[in-house]
C-alpha cells in the first residue's frame, strides 16, 4: 500500500466502524466495543507505520465543490508535525478504547459509547490531516459534534445534558470567530490551501494581517478552552471518564494548539502578543482554580487547562534566534521556536494526563463511583498498581526531573525566560502551584486513612484497565528524552528549545525549585486530610479563590439572564408589532379589506349596479372635462 493507501485508511477505519455499530450493533455492546477497539487499534498501527517509515509530503488533493472561481478542496497536508499529531491521536486513543472495554463493561448503552467514540477518532483525525483551513473547519465542527454526544452520554443526568449544550453552544462562539478568519484568509490570499499559504510566504506574496491570525486563534480559544471561552471544559467532566481522557488529554482540546501551529505563517507580531498573554493568563487562572477543587476529575481538567495555557503561551513567544558568525558573514540561527515547545509539551502532556485521567477512572470504579477525594483515602494499599502509575504521572506533571513534563516545561520556561521575564514569572508560579495542587490530589487520594465506606471496599481494577496505564507510565517516563522524541517528531526535534550558556544550569534550578516549594507546601498543608485544610485554616483565600473560579460563570449567567435575554424579549416584541404585524399583517389586512370592499359590489341587485354604472359615468365625464 501506498503512504497516501494508508492515510484513506486511517480515516475510514474509525468512521466505518462508527457507521456498523450506528446501523447493525446498537443492542450488541459487547460486540460494538471490540469493532471499534480493533478499528483504534489498527489507526494505532497505521500511524506508527506513517510516523516511522512514511513518506512526507506526498501529493493528495481532490476538488470537491466548485462555484464559479471558488473551489473548495479535500486532501491530505502530511508532513513531520502531521505524522506526530496522528501518532499521538492514534496511539493514546487505542489505549483508552482498550480501557473503556472495563470502564464502561456494565454500561446499557455501551454501543453508543463507542460508537461515540469512533466518530470522534475520526474526526480528530481528519483534523490532523487536512491541507486546507475549509476542510479543517469541517471536520472541526464534527469534533465538536462528537464530544456533544460524548460528554451527553449520560443523558438521563441533567447535569450531563446540560454539560454537553454548555460545551457545543460555547465553541461555536469560537468557532463563528474562527469562519469569519478562514473567509478573511481566503479573500486577501485567494487561497486557504495550507502548502499555497507557505509557498506565497516563500515568494513574499502573502497578505498579513492582525486581523486574520486573532480570527482563527477564536477556534482555539474555543476547542483549547483559553479564557474567557474555558467554562465548558470543567463541566464536561459529566462525562464517562474516559470520553475526559480523550477530550483533555491528546485529542479535542490539543487540536486548538495543533492548528495554531499549522498556520504559524500567518501570524504577526501583535498577533502572538495576545495569544502569549492570553496562554498565560489561563495558565494562571486555571492553576488557581484547580486548588480548591473537591472532584477527582475537575482537579484534573483545570489541571489540563494550566497546562493548554501553557501550550499557548509558548506558541505565542515565537522563536528564539541567535547569530551566528560563519565564514565572515553573520546568520540569524533559530535555536527554539513556539511551534517546538508547544509540540513538545502537547506531547508529553498527552502521555501523562491521559494516565492521569484514567487512573482517575480506574479510582472512581474502585471507590464505586465516588469522586470527592475527600471521601477517599488510603488506596495505596487496596489500589497498587493504580497508585504506583498514578504516581509516575503526577512526578511527570510537576517536574520531577528526568521524567517527561520535566523536558518540555523547561523548554517553555527557557523561551520565556529568555523572551518576556514578566510571562517567565507567571508561568514559574503556576508551576509551584501545579506541583501544589496535584501532591495536594495524590496524597489525600492514596496515603493516610480510609475516609468512607467506600475507600474501605475498594478494589483494583482488571487488567484491561491496568495494561494502558503502565503503557502510558512508560511513555510519561521515556517520552521527554530527545532521542524519543527525536523519533517520533522527526525534523520538528530540532526546534525544541535548547539552552545557551548559564540557562543550562538556570533552567533546571528553576524547575527543581518550584516543584520542591509546591509539593512540600501540599505534604506540610495536608499533614491530616480528614477535611479540606485550606478551607478551614485560611477562609479567606479559599473563599477568594472559590469566586475567582466561579467569577466567569456568575458573569455568563447575568449576561444571559439580564442582557441577552432582555435584548432577545425586545427584539421579538419588534417583530410582533412591526414585522409581523405591520409589515406581515397589515398588508395581508389590506389586501383583504380591498378584496372584501370588491365583493360587496357585487350583490346581485340590478339597481345597485344602475347607480354605480352612473356614479361611474359621471366620474368619468369630470375626469374628461377637467373637473376632477
Amino acid at each position: 500500500m501506498t503512504m497516501l493507501q494508508h492515510a484513506i485508511l486511517v480515516l475510514i477505519l474509525p468512521l466505518a466502524s462508527a457507521a456498523v455499530i450506528a446501523l447493525f450493533l446498537r443492542k450488541q455492546g459487547a460486540l460494538a466495543s471490540w469493532i471499534s477497539t480493533a478499528a483504534a487499534g489498527a489507526v494505532a498501527a497505521i500511524s506508527l507505520i506513517l510516523l516511522l517509515h512514511g513518506e512526507r509530503n506526498f501529493p493528495a488533493s481532490r476538488e470537491w465543490l466548485r462555484f464559479g472561481d471558488f473551489s473548495v478542496r479535500l486532501g491530505f497536508k502530511f508532513d513531520d508535525l502531521a505524522a506526530l499529531m496522528l501518532f499521538i491521536v492514534g496511539f493514546v486513543g487505542f489505549l483508552i478504547h482498550v480501557f473503556s472495554l472495563g470502564y464502561m463493561h456494565g454500561d446499557n448503552a455501551r454501543a453508543r459509547f463507542f460508537g461515540g467514540l469512533s466518530i470522534f477518532m475520526f474526526s480528530m483525525l481528519g483534523i490532523v490531516l487536512a491541507d486546507n483551513l475549509f476542510m479543517l473547519f469541517i471536520f472541526w465542527e464534527l469534533v465538536g459534534f462528537s464530544s456533544w454526544l460524548l460528554i451527553n452520554h449520560y443523558h438521563e443526568k441533567q447535569s450531563a445534558a446540560d454539560a454537553s449544550k454548555k460545551a457545543f453552544i460555547v465553541n461555536r462562539v469560537g468557532d463563528f470567530g474562527f469562519l469569519l478568519g478562514i473567509l478573511m484568509c481566503y479573500w486577501l490570499n485567494h487561497t486557504v490551501s495550507l502548502t499555497e499559504l507557505a509557498e506565497k510566504d516563500a515568494a513574499g506574496q502573502l497578505v498579513f494581517s492582525t486581523l486574520i491570525p486573532l480570527l482563527l486563534f477564536c477556534g482555539a480559544v474555543g476547542k483549547s478552552a483559553q479564557l474567557p471561552l474555558q467554562v465548558w471544559l470543567p463541566d464536561a467532566m459529566e462525562g464517562p471518564t474516559p470520553v475526559s481522557a480523550l477530550i483533555h488529554a491528546a485529542t479535542m482540546v490539543a487540536a486548538g494548539i495543533y492548528m495554531l501551529c499549522r498556520i504559524e505563517v500567518l501570524m504577526v507580531p501583535d498577533a502572538l502578543t495576545i495569544i502569549m498573554w492570553t496562554g498565560t493568563a489561563t495558565a494562571l487562572y486555571a492553576a488557581l482554580s484547580a486548588v480548591v477543587q473537591r472532584d477527582i476529575k475537575k482537579v484534573l481538567a483545570y489541571s489540563t487547562l494550566s497546562q493548554l495555557g501553557y501550550m499557548v503561551a509558548a506558541f505565542g513567544l515565537g522563536s528564539l534566534t541567535i547569530k551566528h558568525e560563519m565564514g565572515g558573514a553573520v546568520h540569524e540561527l533559530a535555536i527554539a521556536t513556539g511551534v517546538g515547545a508547544a509540540m513538545f509539551h502537547l506531547t508529553t502532556h498527552a502521555f501523562f494526563k491521559a494516565l492521569l485521567f484514567l487512573g482517575a477512572g480506574s479510582v472512581i470504579i474502585g471507590c464505586h463511583h465516588e469522586q470527592d477525594i475527600f471521601m477517599m483515602g488510603g488506596l495505596r494499599m487496596k489500589m497498587p498498581v493504580t497508585f504506583f502509575t498514578f504516581t509516575i504521572g503526577v512526578l511527570a506533571i510537576i517536574g520531577m526531573p528526568f521524567l517527561a513534563g520535566f523536558f518540555s516545561k523547561d523548554a517553555i520556561l527557557y523561551l520565556a525566560m529568555e523572551k518576556n521575564t514578566a510571562v517567565f514569572a507567571i508561568l514559574a508560579f503556576t508551576a509551584v502551584l501545579t506541583s501544589f495542587y496535584m501532591v495536594r490530589l495524590w496524597k489525600i487520594v492514596f496515603l493516610g486513612e480510609t475516609r468512607s465506606d467506600v475507600a474501605t471496599h475498594a478494589h483494583e481494577s482488571g487488567l484491561t484497565m491496568t495494561l494502558p496505564l503502565m503503557t502510558l507510565a512508560v511513555l510519561s517516563v521515556a517520552g521527554g528524552y530527545s532521542g524519543v522524541f527525536g523519533k517520533l517528531a522527526g525534523s520538528i526535534a530540532h526546534l525544541v528549545p535548547e539552552a545557551e550558556g548559564s540557562a543550562h544550569t538556570t533552567i533546571p534550578l528553576v524547575s527543581l525549585a518550584v516543584m520542591l516549594v509546591g509539593s512540600s507546601s501540599a505534604l506540610f498543608f495536608y499533614k491530616s486530610a480528614a477535611a479540606d485544610t485550606l478551607e478551614e485554616k485560611v477562609r479567606v483565600v479559599f473563599a477568594g479563590l472559590t469566586w475567582f473560579k466561579e467569577s466567569f460563570d456568575r458573569l455568563y449567567n447575568y449576561y444571559v439572564a439580564k442582557i441577552q435575554q432582555r435584548f432577545a424579549m425586545l427584539l421579538n416584541f419588534l417583530e410582533q408589532i412591526f414585522l409581523a404585524g405591520l409589515i406581515i399583517r397589515g398588508f395581508a389586512g389590506f389586501v383583504g379589506l380591498v378584496g372584501y370592499s370588491a365583493r360587496a359590489l357585487y350583490t346581485g341587485s340590478l339597481h345597485a349596479y344602475v347607480y354605480w354604472f352612473l356614479l361611474g359615468a359621471v366620474l368619468l365625464w369630470a375626469f374628461a372635462t377637467g373637473l376632477l
